[in-house]
This record gives C-alpha cells, sequence and structure tokens, in this order.
C-alpha cells in the first residue's frame, strides 16, 4: 500500500473506530471533524474538493435540518404525546395489535421527517408509552427493536428521508421525483414483508394482552406545560386537540408532497423544506407564544458537522486512488448484467455498511459508480441497489447506521439494556431475506416500468 493512500485510510478507519466506541459518549461529530481536519491539514483534499463537497452536501443539509425543525415543532405542540396516547387507545388491549401501530407510527414519522428525526423523537416516546402500560423490560425491547428497525429502513422508498440518499442523488445527477417512481413501490413492499416478517419472529415475546396504563399520557403533557391546548379533561377537549393535530398533520404532509412536486419542476427541495420549517414556527409563535429562538438550542445541527467531515474523509480516499481501486474490482461485476449488478453491489454496500456505517459505505459506492461510464437506467438501478444495501442491509449490526446508533444512545440514556444478542437474534434472520427480496422487486419493477 502507497503512503498516499495510506494516510486516507488509516484516519478513515480509526474515525469509525472512534465513533463506533463513542468513548465517554461524545458526539459522532467530533471523531468524523478531527478526521477530516487532518485529512485537510495532509492536502488529500484541495479547496476545489472543499467547493465540489459544499455543493452536493449543502441542499440536501439544508433540506434535512428543516425537516428535523418541523419534528421538533411538533414535539413542542405536544404532537408525539398525542400520537403515543392514541396507540395505547387503538391498541386496545392487544399486545399484538400495538406492535402494527408502532411499525406504523415508525414508517409514517420517517416518511414525513427523516429516519434520524425519527429515531431521535419516537424512540422517548415509545419509551413512555410502553412503561406507562407497565411492560418488563423485557416485554419493551421487542417493541423498542423492531420500532428502530422499520424507521431506519423506511428511508428507502423517498430520498428526502436520509441526509446519506440525498447527497448521493447529488452525485448521480438523480431527482428526488425519479428516485421516488422507481423505488417508493419495490421499497415499501421490503418494509411490509420486513414487518410481516419480524412480527412472524417476535410473536412468542410480544405480550398477548396489555395490562392498563398506569395514567393518561397526552394529559400529563398538556398539564404539565402551560398551553393553550390544555383545558378541562373532557370529550369535547380531546375532540379539539386532535382536530389541531389532524391540521398540523396535514401541513406537514401536504410540504412533503410538494418538496416531490418541486423536485418534477426542478425548483431547489431545500426552498421548499425551509418555507415550511418557517411557516410552522411562525404558526407556533402564534399559538403557542413561543419564540422561535428556543429552536437553535434544540436542533442537532451536529449532523451537518457528521455529513461534512465523512465527505471531506472520503474524497480523501478518492483523492487517494481508493476508488479507482474499486472502479477496477467492479467493471467486470457489473457487466455480467443488471440483475446480477443489482444484487452484487446492494450486497457489497450492505457488507460495507455493516463494517464502517452506510454513510461511507454508500458515499464510496455512489462515486464508484459514477466512473464507469453507465448508460442513465443502468446507473440509476444500481444506485438504488446501493440505496436498498444502505438503508436496509446495513442493519444487520447495529453499528451500521448512524440512526440505529443514536437509538442505542437514547436507550443507555432511559438505561434500557439492548444487548447486540437480542439486536442479531432479530436482525440476522429479517434483514438478509429483506434485503434479497426488496432487491428483487426492485429490478423487476424497473423491468416493468422503466424497461
Amino acid at each position: 500500500m502507497s503512503l498516499g493512500i495510506g494516510i486516507p485510510i488509516f484516519v478513515f478507519v480509526v474515525t469509525m473506530m472512534v465513533i463506533f466506541w463513542r468513548p465517554g459518549g461524545i458526539n459522532e461529530a467530533w471523531p468524523a471533524s478531527i478526521g477530516a481536519i487532518i485529512i485537510l491539514v495532509t492536502g488529500a483534499v484541495s479547496q476545489g474538493d472543499i467547493a465540489d463537497i459544499l455543493s452536493k452536501i449543502s441542499g440536501a443539509s439544508i433540506t434535512i435540518m428543516a425537516t428535523i425543525v418541523m419534528a421538533v415543532i411538533l414535539e413542542s405542540f405536544g404532537f408525539f404525546h398525542w400520537a403515543a396516547a392514541r396507540l395505547a387507545v387503538l391498541s386496545k388491549g392487544s399486545g399484538y395489535r400495538l406492535y402494527w401501530y408502532i411499525q406504523l407510527l415508525c414508517f409514517l414519522m420517517t416518511l414525513l421527517f427523516n429516519n434520524d428525526g425519527s429515531i431521535l423523537i419516537t424512540t422517548p416516546i415509545l419509551i413512555l408509552l410502553l412503561k406507562n402500560l407497565r411492560l418488563k423490560p423485557h416485554q419493551m425491547i421487542p417493541y423498542l427493536l423492531s420500532g428502530a428497525l422499520i424507521a431506519t429502513a423506511s428511508s428507502a422508498p423517498i430520498g428526502v428521508s436520509n441526509i446519506v440518499n440525498l447527497i448521493a442523488l447529488e452525485i448521480v445527477h438523480m431527482t428526488l421525483y425519479m428516485h421516488t417512481a422507481m423505488m417508493f413501490v419495490p421499497a415499501t413492499l421490503g418494509l411490509i414483508f420486513m414487518s410481516s416478517f419480524m412480527f412472524f419472529v417476535l410473536k412468542k415475546k410480544l405480550p398477548k394482552e396489555l395490562p392498563g396504563a398506569a395514567y393518561d399520557i397526552e394529559e400529563m403533557f398538556f398539564s404539565k406545560h402551560f398551553h393553550p391546548l390544555k383545558g378541562k379533561i373532557s370529550v369535547e377537549t380531546k375532540k379539539k386537540r386532535t382536530q389541531f393535530m389532524i391540521k398540523l398533520l396535514l401541513f406537514v404532509f401536504i410540504m412533503r408532497c410538494l418538496l416531490f412536486v418541486a423536485s418534477y419542476f426542478a425548483i431547489p427541495i431545500a426552498f421548499v423544506a425551509v418555507l415550511g420549517s418557517v411557516v410552522l414556527l411562525v404558526w407556533r409563535w402564534y399559538a403557542l407564544g413561543t419564540n422561535p429562538i428556543d429552536i437553535i438550542k434544540k436542533t442537532p445541527w451536529h449532523i451537518l458537522i457528521f455529513a461534512f467531515s465523512m465527505y471531506v474523509i472520503i474524497y480523501g480516499l478518492h483523492n487517494a486512488g481508493f476508488t479507482a481501486l474499486l472502479v477496477d474490482m467492479l467493471n467486470p461485476i457489473v457487466n455480467q448484467g443488471l440483475l446480477a449488478a443489482s444484487f452484487i453491489m446492494g450486497g457489497l454496500v450492505s457488507v460495507l455498511s455493516n463494517l464502517f456505517n452506510n454513510h461511507p459505505a454508500l458515499m464510496v459506492g455512489t462515486i464508484a459508480l459514477t466512473e464507469m461510464g453507465l448508460d442513465p437506467i443502468t446507473l440509476k438501478t444500481i444506485y438504488l441497489a446501493n440505496i436498498i444495501g444502505s438503508d436496509m442491509g446495513s442493519l444487520l449490526l447495529p453499528i451500521g447506521t448512524l440512526a440505529s446508533l443514536i437509538w442505542m444512545h437514547i436507550l443507555r440514556q432511559y438505561h434500557i439494556k439492548v444487548t447486540w444478542k437480542d439486536y442479531m437474534s432479530v436482525s440476522f434472520i429479517v434483514i438478509p431475506l429483506t434485503t434479497v427480496f426488496t432487491l428483487f422487486l426492485l429490478f423487476y419493477w424497473v423491468q416493468l416500468i422503466f424497461g
């Protein structure tokens, strides 16, 4: 190995080890940013590269942060406590029914926001719900684990639900609209398969009947906070609150749809995302009298630093010749035909994601694809196979995605112990079959609609 490629590889490996280890519970942005600084100091990435990186990640980062801001605003409205209370009511005392409602909630939260935001918001609410239902720790784990897996995997159907997907879209010059047209149906069917398979794997561990709730989660939130939606506990108060929450949800859904409209008409989606979060901020200011400044403190800005820093490190690998080595290795594979290429590339990104996290795995895989001289439909199909590997196949181990790392960290904060054995007893059965099934669906869907 030459010294030129040795330094970026060393920096990359050490950075990933520290991110996985997280000594003292440090934020993942710290090791990533230190690694990026070393890459910049050694000259592995030029000023021109920095400009290129910023052009590729700026739109994606702004879109994701605007989406997370919307999620934080909904939390201050009490939306997630309200949603948790609805889950408790809708489950009607059935542990099995609760499983499916949690799956639906986590799927919708990722589609409406993004996978990291979904994990950050829904995990504490699910813990609150499950503790309120007086479930024992071993009974809580199947719900929390299956919810986290589906929330993370649900970033596959639409590119806007994952920052690394959005960045990769920029690299392959693919619109959000086209990504959804090619990916939504096969990925959603794959998620239904995944949820169903997980249910049969976890069924014996799920309680058939739920104990009664210890208290009303919804009323606890509105009684604790000075809130315009607070009122005497009555059917009328809850009805008005539900109507308000539905209006909020409808607004978020409309803004989500407008992202795809903007993509179709080549309007920057970041503009629409920011517009939506600003309108929601003003709405909250008017309704609650809450100054928007608090959003600055609550928004996880470190995600921007993490994404930029990881891209700098990957660019260092690229400039040192790592991507060229990958292209030489992968060209014969890609030329075997679209089905074989999709499976091998999707599988490769799955393996790399579980070894090194899906952010660098997808970036490296995508950059390599763009240098193979592929025709547009082949490039896009194999790229989407990479997305399946990055968003679904990466879930084999809890270190495969940033969202799963965040999830493990939240559980530790709440003193809920989920071991790697607990995690892998589900993931090793469910994830490989789900990934293969979804890759098959992608290939046949593309052949049917775009072939």
